[in-house]
């Protein structure tokens, strides 16, 4: 068979109803490309393959993992990425869905690379640890909403769809796990600047216990910092404020 590997987070789904579960949730829009990221021992795959008129790609890191799927299932010849989803460029040209158990180890690694391809991912179904799932999830004045929530809420509609007991997993983990579905929205706020927006993001919730004004003051002119807005925490602020203090940068 093969070897489960702690260093790359491995914790392979063994739960069917899970994996269909995951899979119905997935089909509830229409898509014609698709790739998932860490098929590992293929319990999701072997449901993904059998999807009709869907061309179907899978990037996997393990070099063992990536013998074990071609001669478990020989249909992904050729389909198969053997590389990290963190270095690879996108699995296709234009537009496509993304699925996914993501190795909890990287997994914001993971959700930055989904915001550098947002002009190519339309929609992503992926499990996470619960505590980023409720994260990503998280609205304004959560303890949980944070760098992640706004920014992927500034370009994709959010739900969270369901907890996952860690029973379900070979070997099992500590904590539980969410599924969540990200659907692309568009650029809805009109961001100009993404990189400037991530600036912003990052600095705000790098005090977030703090008035604003104090870990932006060296982002914006100090007259602006006196107004009321910065008096507020980052965590307060919803994803259209963030976005209104762009052009107010320095």
């Amino acid at each position: 068979m093969y070897t489960l590997k702690k260093s790359l987070g491995q914790h392979f789904l063994k739960d069917a109803s899970v994996c269909r579960r995951i899979v119905g949730a997935l089909t509830e829009e229409p898509f014609s490309r698709l790739a998932e990221v860490g098929p590992g021992g293929g319990a999701l795959t072997k449901f993904l393959i059998e999807l009709p008129d869907i061309d179907f790609r899978a990037i996997e890191v393990d070099h063992e993992k990536v013998e074990y799927l071609l001669k478990t299932y020989p249909s992904l010849q050729g389909r198969l990425i053997e590389a990290s989803i963190l270095d690879t460029p996108p699995p296709f040209e234009g537009h496509f869905t993304l699925i996914g158990n993501f190795p909890y180890n990287i997994s914001s690694q993971i959700l930055f690379r989904v915001l550098d391809w947002r002009d190519q991912v339309d929609r992503v179904i992926g499990m996470f640890q619960k505590e980023v799932a409720v994260r990503i999830a998280a609205g304004p004045g959560s303890k949980d909403y944070g760098i992640l929530s706004v920014l992927l809420q500034a370009y994709f509609e959010v739900r969270y769809l369901f907890e996952v007991d860690e029973r379900c997993f070979n070997p099992p983990p500590k904590v539980k796990s969410g599924v969540v579905s990200l659907k692309h929205a568009g650029n809805p706020y009109r961001i100009e600047d993404h990189r400037k927006f991530m600036v912003l993001v990052k600095a705000a919730f790098g005090q977030r216990r703090k008035q604003l004004r104090n870990p932006l003051k060296a982002l914006f002119p100090a007259a602006e910092l006196s107004d009321p807005i910065f008096t507020r925490r980052a965590e307060q602020l919803s994803v259209s404020e963030f976005v209104a203090l762009i052009p107010r940068m320095s």
